[in-house]
């Protein structure tokens, strides 16, 4: 499975491209309808193939996307510094678990050309060629965990 997101002034799209062992494809292209940053839509990419593999009945699987930042934390590698990236890398990690064998790669930009070009069909809004699956997400897969706000002081402060 290849994945990519792309955010560009018209919006964020994702593109995830399937290739059976056989050489046959699955294209996937999601708009997304919400604000996103690049990492954002890497991960959104990312979950979504993960999500339609599953679906599939897939159980094995090779995972190659061009965001080292995104490779990079899923892998354990380098630590989710941002709230949001954790709890995108904590979804990831609840669907590892339903594969038997699961991969994460980083690939040059020009090696993930095809998920790319998905990725900025929907972002720019374009018609779809025949033959790609299409969706719109209208808010981010991950829900950020919130912790209720602390009680202010009410006793008023005593001048010293």
């Amino acid at each position: 499975m290849y994945f990519d997101g792309a955010l560009n002034r018209d919006g964020a799209g994702v593109g995830i491209l399937f290739i059976s062992p056989k050489g046959e494809q699955l294209k996937y292209v999601l708009q997304l309808l919400f604000k996103a940053t690049n990492n954002a839509a890497e991960y959104e990419a990312l979950i979504h193939g993960l999500q339609i593999a599953v679906t599939l009945g897939i159980k094995g699987l090779l995972a190659y996307g061009d965001s080292k930042v995104v490779i990079q934390q899923v892998n354990k590698d380098w630590e989710c510094t941002k709230e949001k990236m954790d709890a995108y890398c904590r979804e990831i990690r609840k669907l590892k678990a339903k594969f038997y064998s699961l991969e994460f790669h980083n690939v040059p930009r020009d090696d993930n050309v095809a998920a790319d070009v998905l990725s900025k069909l929907r972002s720019k809004r374009v018609v779809m060629p025949a033959g790609v699956f299409v969706q719109a997400l209208n808010s981010p897969t991950v829900k950020m965990e919130v912790e209720p706000p602390t009680k202010p002081d009410l006793v008023p402060a005593l001048g010293k």
